[in-house]
């Protein structure tokens, strides 16, 4: 950026010191040890190892799965320990209290035994519960788990499974048939999202972690400035399209609110925007990049193993309601600058185009990965670790170059960028931020395969399925309405990769049964457990963005409740009809219309929502606006039609009766 850039953004920035301390009260993954000299560098070196040996693992290793997975989960516990300190607050400097370092020992210890006697544990079976020792070690596994969950993820997802324990026992499971099935079989830790954590999720985390450190973050936020910085409402315009961009290789709502909001929402507030609104448009951008391709955030890779389908037609098939939801965001930005009067950021403060096609090369690794992933000729394993490979590339290039790039007046080099001998430690923390990433979602995983697990052993979903078609009368709507609540109430501070793999287990097949297709069925249960880190009363993006804005949590999640509209709308609709995820779509035109008039009824519902068209509209405008608004986002030729015709009739009105009171004004 240029002096004058930087100005700019250090007079919006008042917050950038505090960014810190609400990472460490919103998000547990920032509440970590303090490790200095050389226990910092054994750390350093031993998580760094562990990245590799996860690249390994997922590229070349053929070992017994149970072997695998119980070798990876005791790592990930003992890494786990040295990292999450026992509570919140001041960490004292290279200091792990005795009890920490115990339960590290004997409960990553309980996994490396499961890995050394796993043939032993496949040979005996169910006659492994007449053993006291595989029972205790099992038991000291399963609670090491509970208490790094409790540490890293939090104690909502822990009163869950509390709750199924409990209710699992009361239902005639004995403790030595749950200790099995919860640690011993593929049906409680080391379920389908542990496997997949292995197969694939660590290695994506790390190639988030590689593509962060390449400065493609700073290069997305420049981007947009330069992109949508100078028109009406510039600054939230930049928050939603930076955060759209940066989603594509992010998958933490708190992480993004709070990484891109230190700059965005200081400008918005700068710009005229209110506090509750600024927090709330970057919270719910933020938000969104979970559901954004190519990454979207761990889930999607869970969604691709539950339902059979390849994660690139995953990918392909989110790329819709993705837009529709970023574009509901940016149009009610829009409205609100035009309603309160607001312009852009000053041309001059803005980044130049020139200096933005220089680095244009960041986008190699995000280019790599997704023609990687569509090719389908390599695994999602070696896609990744390729892509990891150009990131390095990428990442030595943007560091070593600017180095001798620049000269004086005199012909001598004037030290710009990174010294080359310097330039290659970042691979090093890039690997060690990996590892420290994949923590807490691999140990979500894992208590989400032990919820799963006491579903399983119980036959709940059944009942539940029992429950939601007596309650619903076989009404899909009805059903969809309730399975919503769920996924909210559920994911009220259950990180999304849980949610997703609970609901998944439990709501979706319901949906199934009720004749949804399934991988709308999924992405149903999906989009609604992202939803509740913007949704009140526990919001915790919504909160991160206002402890920035300094805005009241409460207010500003409403209001991110309300520009995320289109997150409470989309589901509904490819739940009902398919076709919005390109499925059973049966022609080039079905796609092109569906794309158009979803886009005008996003724009439609935004306007009705927010007031404004091109004058603040009467209450009655507004319920026909939203109403020819859901016409046109439901697919279906009448349904658009009648949307359309609303839509323009009541927009020509709008404007024409803008230019005649302009005209009676002058």
């Amino acid at each position: 950026m240029s002096d004058k850039e930087n100005k700019f953004v250090d007079e919006s920035v008042g917050t950038m010191a505090d960014v810190e301390a609400v990472m460490k009260k919103y998000d547990r993954e920032s509440n970590t040890r303090i490790w200095e000299g050389w226990q910092k560098l054994v750390i350093h070196y031993v998580m760094a190892a562990f990245a590799i040996y996860c690249i390994i693992d997922a590229i070349f290793l053929t070992t017994l799965q149970e072997v695998r997975y119980s070798v990876f989960m005791g790592m990930i516990v003992l890494l786990g320990f040295l990292t999450f300190p026992v509570k919140k607050g001041v960490e004292r400097v290279n200091h792990m209290p005795w009890y920490d370092i115990i339960i590290a020992i004997i409960g990553s210890g309980a996994y490396f035994f499961y890995a050394a006697n796993a043939m032993t544990v496949i040979r005996l079976s169910a006659r492994i519960m007449a053993d006291p020792l595989f029972m205790i070690v099992g038991a000291i596994g399963i609670l090491a788990l509970v208490e790094l969950c409790r540490r890293c993820v939090g104690l909502p997802i822990l009163c869950v499974a509390g709750a199924l324990v409990i209710y699992t026992l009361f239902s005639g499971i004995s403790v030595p048939q749950l200790i099995r099935t919860l640690f011993y079989t593929a049906n409680g830790i080391f379920s389908t999202p542990v496997g997949v954590c292995v197969k694939y999720i660590v290695i994506f985390i790390i190639f988030g972690a590689f593509l962060e450190r390449t400065g493609v973050a700073d290069f997305f936020i420049r981007f947009a400035n330069t992109a949508v910085g100078r028109f009406t409402g510039g600054p939230a315009k930049v928050a939603v399209v930076a955060s759209a961009l940066e989603g594509m290789a992010s998958g933490s709502s708190v992480a993004n609110t709070v990484g891109s909001g230190s700059i965005t929402i200081p400008m918005m507030k700068k710009m005229g925007y209110r506090p509750e609104f600024a927090a709330a448009v970057e919270a719910a951008a933020s938000t969104g990049g979970q559901i954004m391709p190519p990454i979207m955030g761990a889930a999607a890779f869970l969604m691709a193993e539950f339902t059979g389908i390849p994660y690139g037609r995953i990918a392909v098939m989110a790329i819709l309601p993705a837009v529709l939801y970023f574009t509901g965001i940016f149009i009610a930005v829009h409205l609100e600058a035009k309603k309160s009067g607001m312009s852009g950021i000053p041309k001059e403060h803005l980044p130049k185009v020139r200096d933005l096609l220089k680095d244009l090369y960041l986008l190699l690794p995000l280019i790599a990965l997704i023609y990687l992933v569509g090719s389908n000729t390599y695994t999602m394993a070696y896609s990744a670790t390729l892509s990891i490979i150009v990131a390095m590339v990428v990442g030595i290039i943007h560091k070593i170059i600017p180095h001798f790039a620049a000269t004086t007046d005199g012909g001598e080099e004037e030290e710009k960028g990174e010294k080359p001998a310097l330039s290659f430690r970042w691979i090093l923390d890039s690997f060690e931020n990996g590892s420290r990433s994949s923590v807490t979602v691999v140990v979500a995983c894992g208590i989400a395969g032990i919820i799963s697990g006491c579903i399983t052993v119980t036959g709940l979903a059944s009942v539940l399925l029992g429950a939601i078609v007596s309650l619903s009368h076989g009404i899909v709507l009805v059903a969809l309405l309730l399975t919503m609540l769920c996924c909210i109430v559920l994911g009220m501070g259950v990180p999304t990769t849980a949610n997703y793999c609970i609901m998944a287990g439990v709501c979706a097949p319901i949906l199934i049964a009720l004749n949804v297709e399934a991988v709308a069925a999924h992405f149903f249960v999906f989009y609604f457990g992202i939803v509740a880190d913007i949704t009140p009363p526990v919001a915790l993006a919504a909160y991160a963005g206002s402890a920035i804005a300094k805005s009241d949590p409460m207010k500003t999640g409403l209001v991110a409740t309300k520009l995320a509209i289109a997150a409470f709308i989309v589901p509904y609709v490819f739940a009902l009809n398919p076709a919005m995820l390109f499925v059973n779509v049966t022609s080039v035109f079905e796609i092109i219309q569906i794309c158009i008039t979803a886009l005008l009824g996003i724009f439609g519902i935004a306007a009705a929502l927010n007031g404004y068209l091109a004058r603040p509209l009467h209450p009655l405008v507004r319920i026909v606006l939203a109403i020819a608004g859901l016409c046109m986002v439901i697919p279906g030729t009448v349904t658009d039609l009648i949307g359309l015709v609303v839509l323009v009739l009541v927009a020509v009105y709008e404007f024409g009766m803008k230019r005649k009171e302009q005209l009676s004004n002058a």
